[in-house]
């Protein structure tokens, strides 16, 4: 993995836990020792509920964890302009379309339908709206119609014509390594951006690792589904495709693992109980060098 370079990309949404600290000291130490870069980048696209104190403190953790990185850090909220831009190529490719169902609208149809689509997370976007003409699609948008973009995957799929592949260096959930064939009908029609979100995280990592250069994206278990969509996206953009590092997820007593949505205890916390930085990689099974 000599010469890398990847990223630790958090949310400002809340404080740090041992998750992040583990996938944030990984990172670091699959390029650094190597001669590579290791970047922090702020995924700030939920402009609801990221704030400017938890990017604050986010630094104080990695600080404190004893990690450097590259500067300047990127934001993404700074960057939407990035973003549009792909989606404007994506929708020109003709495999961009609009979806006017609310949330609520596709829960009920899951609800009301006892075979609806299942994919790997749980119930798939039923393509309701794959079906309207362009006419339809003008007029709505024309009136003001609240509405996502999501990608057919039907159609980016016959435009590349091939299947893809990616290469993983790490392991995956399931023991996957190496070579793996990319399969995003898996995954049903995701969305692209929202009117509150102006870029998915779908979208926007994938813009982002291109131009910060990641050649290898290391993050966790939970998010190697999200590499069949990624490559996809990077095959559309002419972007090119990095190497893949997942790792294995941090849990509690429970098996269960952590989350800030589940106000597992945070770095910040465990500092002020007194717990050092060397306590810290014991518990995660690292090395503090």
């Amino acid at each position: 993995m000599s010469g890398h370079i990847t990223r630790f990309a958090p949310s400002p949404t809340g404080y740090l836990h041992l998750g992040h600290a583990y996938a944030a000291i990984y990172a670091a130490a699959a390029v650094l020792d190597t001669g590579g870069k290791f970047l922090v980048r702020i995924e700030d696209t939920d402009l609801a509920r990221c704030r400017a104190e938890f990017e604050v403190a986010i630094e104080e953790d990695l600080k404190w964890l004893g990690l450097t990185w590259e500067r300047p850090v990127r934001r993404q909220s700074e960057h939407f302009s990035d973003y549009n831009g792909a989606l404007e190529r994506l929708k020109a490719l003709g495999c961009a379309y609009p979806c006017f169902c609310s949330r609520k609208e596709i829960e009920a149809e899951f609800s009301a339908s006892v075979g609806a689509p299942q994919g790997p997370e749980g119930p798939l976007y039923p393509g309701t709206c794959t079906s309207l003409d362009d006419g339809s699609r003008r007029e709505r948008i024309a009136r003001g119609d609240a509405h996502a973009w999501r990608m057919d995957v039907a159609k980016a799929q016959a435009i590349i014509g091939r299947t893809l592949s990616f290469e993983e260096r790490g392991l995956g959930p399931n023991g996957e390594r190496g070579r793996i064939d990319v399969r995003p009908e898996t995954y049903g029609d995701f969305v692209l951006a929202r009117k509150d979100t102006p870029a998915s995280y779908h979208l926007a990592v994938t813009v982002d690792d291109a131009i910060q250069g990641v050649t290898m994206v290391t993050r966790g278990h939970d998010l190697f589904p999200s590499t069949h969509l990624h490559r996809l996206l990077q095959e559309l953009l002419g972007l090119p495709p990095p190497l893949y590092n997942h790792h294995r997820l941090v849990r509690d007593e429970f098996g269960k693992r952590l989350a800030k949505r589940d106000q597992s205890t945070s770095l910040r916390q465990l500092r002020a109980q007194g717990m050092s930085v060397v306590q810290v990689y014991e518990m995660l099974g690292l090395t503090n060098r």
